[in-house]
């Protein structure tokens, strides 16, 4: 027996999703099969078996998270004992340690009712037992009662008819435990700026008027001011993984991007070196892959700073999670007219976008924050930078 592992498939993976099995236990593979998938930096990356053999085991139903190097199934040589397609359906696999699988509101039904959980055949995702399940056995062990003299309303097991449980599913349950790490782990802080972008949204105007060019957004723009001052600065290209500190090359920097799925992170690779044009292009067809569920592992992971921009709903400021292993997310709001004084004292007209950096403050330290976020906003509101090469530091 050997055993298979969850794989390190990038420098700063520390865990990943079990999304799916593709050979089931007692299934032989060949060398180039897919035996299972692993969602990791919200993309699915299919694992090849190397050589041929039979999964005689598996430890790790789909949808649980565990660490790099965990085994997850332990593999056999030699033939399978019987054909699969005339193997009957098995029952899910039971959680490590046998812990039953449950939801916390179907527990809580169980207890009220009376019910064993471990009497119970789950109907939800790898057998997790739902309150729907409960309510079931509750109905079916409850005899019949003669018709009963109107009494006081009494308390209940059952969920009030506007309830109902949903199964998140693999995608949102990798997306809460994410953001729930993310909420623990990281100390973060955040520093807030105003641009004024009168001259940048002038200019996109001037730029989208254009035939034969990519549509320019404000985020493809501040994208590009992104990678433009990490390759200012790029002591602020960096993350903390582990207990060491990574160093990126190239200021690479990522989308945050709503799909059908939930929100998923491309990445726009050296937003520093490239043109506004190229860019738009890039995130153009990175955002359609997003949407489509397409997305390689080439298009996300890797980078240090994302952009989440919701101005377009007419918020006026957002403070964002950072998402792993990134050390920094600028949340945007939707730019706005506002009076502002100017260098005599009277009032005049601005145009101002509200930015808001967060920060993994075991990398980064709040004077080189403030430092970063004013730099991004000189470069947005003296535009003619984003259509520069930009100044590489010596």
């Amino acid at each position: 027996m050997a055993d298979l592992v969850m794989p390190k498939l990038g420098l700063t993976m520390t865990e990943g999703l079990l999304r799916e099995w593709r050979i089931a236990a007692g299934e032989a593979f060949k060398a180039g099969d897919v035996v299972f998938t692993v969602e990791t930096d919200k993309v699915a990356n299919e694992i090849e078996a190397d050589a041929d053999g039979v999964l005689a085991e598996v430890l790790v139903p789909e949808g649980e998270t565990v660490p790099v190097g965990t085994p997850v199934a332990r593999l056999a040589g030699g033939a399978v004992s019987r054909p699969m397609s005339a193997a009957p359906r098995a029952a899910p696999p039971p959680a490590p340690g046998g812990r039953i699988v449950a939801t916390p509101l179907a527990r809580r039904l169980a207890a009220a009712a009376g019910i064993d959980l471990a009497a119970l055949v789950g109907s939800g995702a790898n057998g997790r037992i739902k309150a729907a399940d409960v309510e079931a056995a509750s109905a079916d062990a409850r005899p019949a009662a003669p018709e009963a003299v109107p009494t006081a309303p009494q308390a209940t097991a059952t969920l009030p008819g506007a309830v109902r449980e949903i199964d998140p599913g693999p995608a949102r349950l990798a997306t809460a435990r994410r953001v729930a790490a993310a909420r623990r782990d990281i100390p973060d802080f955040s520093v807030s700026h105003t641009a004024d972008v009168a001259d940048l949204m002038a200019l996109r105007e001037t730029l989208n008027a254009a035939d034969g060019r990519p549509r320019v957004s404000v985020t493809h723009m501040l994208i590009r001011a992104l990678g433009i001052a990490l390759a200012e600065m790029p002591g602020m290209n960096r993350v903390w993984a582990g207990e060491t500190i990574l160093a990126y090359a190239t200021a690479d920097v990522g989308m945050v991007t709503e799909t059908p799925d939930g929100l998923r992170i491309p990445i726009v690779r050296d937003a520093g070196g490239l043109s506004l044009d190229a860019i738009a292009a890039a995130a153009a067809g990175l955002a359609a892959r997003a949407r489509a569920g397409a997305l390689s592992a080439q298009d996300v992971g890797g980078g240090v700073v994302a952009v989440s921009n919701v101005g377009m709903f007419g918020v006026t400021a957002m403070t964002p999670i950072i998402s792993p292993p990134h050390a920094m997310i600028l949340g945007v709001g939707a730019d706005r007219p506002v009076f502002r004084p100017d260098a005599d004292g009277r009032p005049a007209l601005r145009r101002e976008l509200a930015l808001t950096l967060v920060c993994d403050h075991r990398v980064i330290d709040g004077a080189e924050a403030a430092r970063f976020l004013a730099a991004v906003v000189r470069i947005l509101e003296t535009p003619v930078n984003l259509l520069r090469p930009p100044r590489l530091a010596a």
